[in-house]
């Protein structure tokens, strides 16, 4: 039984073996949402910096509790500004030319998801305006939240300012 269990074992330390070593030396280093026109990168990551600093200057830290009686409703407003800027640099991104074919191809399906994030945000703001205080719930893709989705794309492509804000994060 001894021996049985010890090939068993060194099988199974073998299979793990050569797993890394596909991983590592064989397998495809190719990513899968990259975009190859880094002139596209370049100039989608400087309209993704400019929203983001937009963004920033309408940063208030107040406590909702604090704020007064149209607390909600000015938290709304700030969200929907924020969005806004979301919403110029996903259009700006749009106009953009792109090289490559895969590029072509997957850049229209980022744009589509963020624009369903920032419906979600719009829905949000709704509910502020109408006095519902919840945390923000936006749209899940295969159990995961969309601005995963999009800031995974975003990290493939170096736009780093083009991650989708944690503004509303709980």
């Amino acid at each position: 039984m001894k021996i049985v269990s010890r090939i068993i074992l060194a099988l199974v330390i073998f299979g793990i073996c050569l797993m890394w070593i596909y991983g590592l030396f064989f397998a495809s280093k190719e990513v899968v949402n990259r975009v190859a026109d880094e002139q596209w990168q370049q100039k989608s990551e400087n309209l993704c910096h400019i929203a983001k600093l937009e963004r920033e200057s309408l940063i208030d830290l107040r406590l909702v509790d604090d704020s007064g009686p149209n607390a909600l409703s000015e938290r709304a407003d700030i969200v929907d500004q924020a969005t806004d800027t979301i919403e110029q640099m996903i259009s700006a991104i749009a106009q953009l030319p792109i090289a490559d074919a895969k590029g072509t191809a997957i850049v229209p399906l980022w744009l589509a998801d963020y624009r369903i994030y920032i419906a979600d945000r719009r829905d949000y703001t709704s509910l502020l305006r109408r006095g519902v205080n919840q945390p923000f719930a936006e749209s899940q893709v295969d159990q995961l939240p969309l601005s995963e989705k999009l800031a995974t794309f975003a990290a493939d492509n170096h736009l780093d300012s083009c991650k989708p804000p944690i503004d509303l994060s709980v």
